[in-house]
């Protein structure tokens, strides 16, 4: 869907109720626990906070210069600008901008009309899960971001796990062929999730005889930045 000729966000209800949630659970993290290493590489939580707030501000023509300076490296150029914003803004500042522009139908042009849900429901995780506490995600959402994340060349998640079998415990979700001799792995949503953006810590909640296989394919590189 677009507006005047941008790309918007899609299920922008759930993207903006997501994000001023975030922004609540954020506002009860103590000074210390902004520097904790989130699940993304090379960002603290204070750094992935201001790749959120500034995923909705982002300029695609500048960030395109980068990325053209970066031999094509997108990923290393989210990653500078997100450390750079960090050093601009304090956390409280970050937290008003999540909130300012929750309801924004932003995207970055190049990026799927899912990615704004994609992004603050994997980053809210990225940063809940280090700091050891819980943060729930409702399956109605995580599924169609599932869905979308699972068929996308840029995660990969298809290639790295084909030959096995997924099989969600929480919600109605299955990927692979239920053929004798496929090993299943069974999880819950959100774990699952995380797998398929290459978070290795999705692999908490899994089981299945294909648990195993998984992590080994988890341990080879692959950034989980984004």
């Amino acid at each position: 869907m677009t507006s005047f000729g941008r790309p918007r966000a899609a299920m922008l209800s759930d993207v903006e109720a997501e994000r001023l949630d975030l922004a609540v659970f954020l506002e009860s993290l103590e000074e210390e626990e902004w520097q904790t290493p989130s699940l993304c590489a090379d960002w603290t939580v204070h750094h992935v906070l201001a790749h959120l707030a500034l995923s909705t501000r982002q300029p695609f023509l500048s960030t395109m210069i980068r990325v053209a300076r970066a031999r094509g490296d997108f990923h290393r150029v989210e990653a500078a600008l997100a450390v750079e914003y960090g050093r601009a803004y304090q956390p409280r500042q970050l937290i008003a901008q999540l909130r300012e522009t929750a309801g924004s139908p932003y995207r970055f042009p190049l990026s799927g009309a899912l990615d704004p849900l994609t992004d603050i429901l994997v980053h809210g995780q990225d940063i809940a899960r280090p700091l050891g506490r819980e943060r729930t995600m409702p399956s109605e959402r995580v599924v169609p971001v599932l869905d979308y994340v699972w068929k996308s060349t840029f995660y990969g998640a298809r290639k790295r796990f084909a030959g096995l079998r997924f099989v969600a415990t929480d919600a109605d979700w299955s990927s692979g062929a239920a053929e004798v001799g496929v090993p299943e792995v069974h999880g819950p949503v959100d774990d699952i999730l995380l797998l398929a953006t290459g978070r290795g810590a999705g692999l908490t909640g899994l089981t299945g005889a294909g648990a195993d296989e998984v992590a080994t394919r988890m341990d080879r590189p692959k950034s989980a930045t984004g």
